[in-house]
């Protein structure tokens, strides 16, 4: 089979690979119908990821069709249209008991990581029965593949970590589509209030048909100015770090009012500073997380129903096999102005 391979920072080639086969009674094989590229394997691109190794397989989301299912998976059979999720889990032991599938002693996030992910024509999924879901009949399939990572991430580690509440006043730093995902899924709380901080002009102008009150462009405004104009100097209640740079989260630090929350959702590779001289009596909550997908269930049946259109978030489409070129395309997101790219397994 063809398949991504990285190959250390900045490289990464479209090569054959071995078909993957079942090793384990719980393994399922899954063909990819379609995947995408997220941000963080961008960051492993750069190196910042370094539990990966080289010639591994990356990638971590996508949707398929069972081709293979080991003799222990109950749940699943071949032929099943399922949606991979980007943590693995065995659901026995000590935190998946906790519902921390992240942290799970077996799996976590593993794939594109530790073992070979989903930017390839087949995939081995282990304890499928945990890490797969059954696809609706009729369900908008390209929607559903922003519900393997993006989706459940965003609403895990940005929305639900700095609870947001009705009437909150939110900054998401990050316009992306991580950012754009936080902004979809915050509007379940109804905050009162959005602000949006970015660099691009065409993200920010994005987010503002998805729900955003406010946008600041950071390279050309003052943000600190902006938004104590906007909350009558008392700074938000929920800051939402979702880029991953030490910039970004110590703007979080800088804006956020007494009392509030800061949630940690971007993959950081370098160290950051904590202002804890100006932090500590602030009543200032952090919080940190690798997604745990727990609310996956609940989020298909709001995208199934046609509550959410995580669909929108999609900007290009490219076959699997032109994969390099979706990598060009998502990592000059401003120029192309990309957020999700769908690969499609033909």
């Amino acid at each position: 089979m063809k398949a991504l391979v990285y190959h250390g920072p900045g490289k990464k080639a479209w090569e054959e690979k071995p078909k993957p086969v079942i090793k384990e009674s719980t393994d399922a094989i899954i063909k990819i119908l379609k995947t995408t590229i997220c941000g963080t394997d961008l960051h492993i691109m750069k190196g910042d990821v370094p539990s990966v190794k080289d010639g591994r397989i990356i990638g971590h989301e996508g949707v398929g069709i069972i081709d293979e299912a080991g003799n222990a998976v109950t749940n699943f059979k071949k032929g099943d249209h399922v949606l991979i999720s980007c943590i693995t889990s065995c659901g026995k032991c000590e935190y998946c008991k906790k519902v921390m599938y992240s942290h799970c002693e077996k799996g976590g996030w593993i794939l594109g990581n530790e073992i070979d992910g989903t930017q390839a024509e087949y995939v081995r999924i282990p304890f499928a029965d945990n890490s797969l879901y059954h696809i609706p009949v009729d369900a908008d399939e390209e929607a559903l593949v922003m519900l393997s990572d993006i989706l459940p991430t965003a609403f895990e580690c940005g929305v639900l970590n700095g609870q947001v509440k009705p009437g909150d006043v939110i900054a998401i730093i990050g316009a992306g589509p991580i950012g754009l995902a936080v902004l979809i899924t915050a509007q379940f709380y109804t905050p009162a209030e959005i602000i949006m901080i970015d660099i691009d002009d065409n993200r920010l102008q994005v987010a503002k048909t998805f729900g955003a009150n406010q946008a600041i462009n950071s390279s050309n405004e003052n943000v600190l100015e902006k938004v104590m104009s906007f909350t009558n100097s008392k700074g938000v209640d929920v800051a939402i770090e979702a880029v991953g740079i030490p910039e970004t989260f110590e703007l979080c630090e800088k804006i956020i009012g007494a009392g509030g929350h800061i949630a940690n959702v971007g993959v950081h590779g370098k160290s950051v500073n904590l202002y804890l001289e100006t932090l500590w009596s602030k009543n200032i909550t952090i919080t940190t997380r690798l997604v745990d997908t727990a609310t996956t269930s609940m989020l298909l049946k709001t995208v199934s129903s046609k509550k959410i259109n995580p669909a929108k978030l999609i900007t290009h489409h490219f076959a699997l096999n032109d994969i390099i070129n979706a990598y060009d395309t998502f990592q000059n997101a401003a120029k192309e102005k990309s957020l999700k790219v769908i690969l499609t397994n033909n």
